[in-house]
């Protein structure tokens, strides 16, 4: 099944194809779209992963870092719908 991932980059509305075949997760895949370098990013998000009790702190540390990075209102459209 294709998803897609709607989101804002620095403002801007955009909107791309998505698949788990290609991405572990949406924010890998819009990064990736934005040619960004995750390589120091995912080092972080591991020893973030290593510490940590539970899936929301890494969570939460992905979404901090995503904003920072300039993305916003990121998500998924299952079947081409909100």
């Amino acid at each position: 099944m294709t998803h897609k991932v709607r989101y804002k980059f620095n403002g801007v509305a955009k909107e791309m194809s998505f698949s788990y075949s290609r991405y572990r997760n949406m924010h890998e895949a819009v990064a990736d779209a934005e040619g960004l370098d995750l390589t120091h990013f995912l080092q972080t998000e591991q020893r973030v992963a290593t510490i940590s009790k539970g899936k929301a702190t890494v969570r939460n540390f992905r979404d901090a870092e995503f904003i920072k990075m300039g993305f916003t209102e990121l998500y998924f459209l299952k079947n081409g719908q909100e």
